[in-house]
C-alpha cells in the first residue's frame, strides 16, 4: 500500500493528494477549503494569480488546527519575476496567507523568451529557502530543457514540478526525467478536467476526453468497486505522482480521499498508461510570456 505522503529531495514530507483552488471565486474559496480540511486534505494549493490566497489563509486560521499540520503551496506569477521583485511577491503571499512561512513556493510558468528573469527569480527563491521562510521550492510547467538550464545555472534542483498530467497526457518522458533528478511530479488537472484557455490555445477545439465515460477506467473501477476518478488517483499514487484536486462537490471531495484502501495490479497500471494521447489540453507552457494571461494580482 502506498504512503499518503511523498518525501521531497530535501527530506520534507508532503501529502501526496492536495486540494487546489484554481478558478474558485474568492467568495466561495474559504468555505471550499473548510470542506476540504474537514475531509482530511492538508495539502492546500493556491497562487498569487488566483487572487484567493487570503481565503485559504482564513480557512486555515479558522480551522483551529495547528499550522504545522498543513502543507501550503503558493506560486509566483511571471509579472512578479525578477530578483528583488521576488522578495516583494513572497512577502505579499505570506501576508495574505497569514502565515510566517510557506511550505512550497513555486514558479508558476518558466517564460522561455526571458529565461534570465526566471533564473533571477529562482535565485531569490533559493535565498528565501536558505533563510528558512519556505521549506521547499519548485516549479510548474517546466520541460526537461527548462529544468536543465535552471539546475545547471543555479546548482539547485527543484523539489517539485507541477504540470498538466492525467491518463490522456501522462508525461512519461518528463516523469522519467524527474525520477532521475529526484524531482517529485505533481499533477494539475489530474482528473482530466482541463479545457482550452480561451484564445491562448490555437487549437480551440482541443478538449480532454472525460475519464468518467472511459471504458478502460470504468472496467477497472468495477473490479475494485471504485469510480474512474478514484482509479486515476490510485494510479498516480502508485506511480509516485502527487495530485492537486479541485471540486466544490462535497461527496467528490470525500470520494477522492478514499483511495488508500486498495492497490491496482501491474496490468491495470499498464492499461491506464495506454490511454495516453501525448496531447496537452491546456496551453503549451513554452509559448507563455509575462503578458500571456490577463491577470491582475490584487494586493
Amino acid at each position: 500500500m502506498s504512503s499518503q505522503s511523498v518525501c521531497l529531495n530535501n527530506g520534507i514530507s508532503m501529502p501526496i493528494l492536495g486540494f487546489g483552488v484554481f478558478l474558485i471565486p474568492e467568495e466561495k474559496t474559504t468555505q471550499a477549503v473548510h470542506n476540504a480540511i474537514a475531509c482530511g486534505y492538508r495539502l492546500l494549493d493556491t497562487a498569487a494569480a488566483y487572487n484567493n490566497e487570503r481565503c485559504v489563509g482564513a480557512a486555515v486560521t479558522q480551522s483551529g488546527i495547528d499550522r504545522s499540520e498543513f502543507f501550503i503551496t503558493t506560486k509566483i506569477w511571471p509579472t512578479q519575476f525578477g530578483y528583488d521583485n521576488t522578495f516583494l511577491a513572497f512577502a505579499s503571499s505570506l501576508k495574505k496567507l497569514k502565515t510566517e512561512y510557506i511550505d512550497l513556493y513555486l514558479i508558476h510558468y518558466p517564460v522561455p523568451e526571458d529565461f534570465q528573469k526566471t533564473l533571477e527569480t529562482w535565485k531569490a527563491m533559493s535565498k528565501i529557502l536558505s533563510e528558512g521562510r519556505v521549506r521547499a521550492i519548485g516549479v510548474c510547467n517546466f520541460n526537461s530543457r527548462n529544468l536543465d538550464i535552471l539546475i545547471n545555472e543555479s546548482g539547485i534542483v527543484p523539489a517539485v514540478n507541477q504540470v498538466e498530467l492525467h491518463p490522456f497526457y501522462s508525461q512519461r518522458i518528463l516523469r522519467a526525467y524527474h525520477q532521475s533528478h529526484g524531482i517529485i511530479t505533481q499533477a494539475w488537472s489530474p482528473l482530466g478536467g482541463v479545457r482550452t484557455y480561451g484564445a491562448f490555445v490555437p487549437d480551440a477545439d482541443k478538449k480532454v476526453a472525460s475519464i468518467h465515460v472511459n471504458s478502460t477506467l470504468l472496467e477497472i473501477g468495477t473490479k475494485y468497486g471504485k469510480t474512474p476518478s478514484q482509479i486515476v488517483l490510485r494510479w498516480m499514487i502508485q506511480s509516485g505522482i502527487s495530485a492537486n484536486i479541485k471540486t466544490l462537490n462535497l461527496e467528490h471531495l470525500k470520494a477522492n480521499m478514499d483511495v488508500f484502501d486498495f492497490s491496482l495490479s501491474i496490468e491495470d497500471i499498464e492499461q491506464i498508461e495506454k490511454l495516453d494521447t501525448v496531447t496537452q489540453g491546456g496551453i503549451d507552457p513554452q509559448t507563455v510570456t509575462a503578458d500571456t494571461f490577463a491577470v491582475s494580482i490584487v494586493d
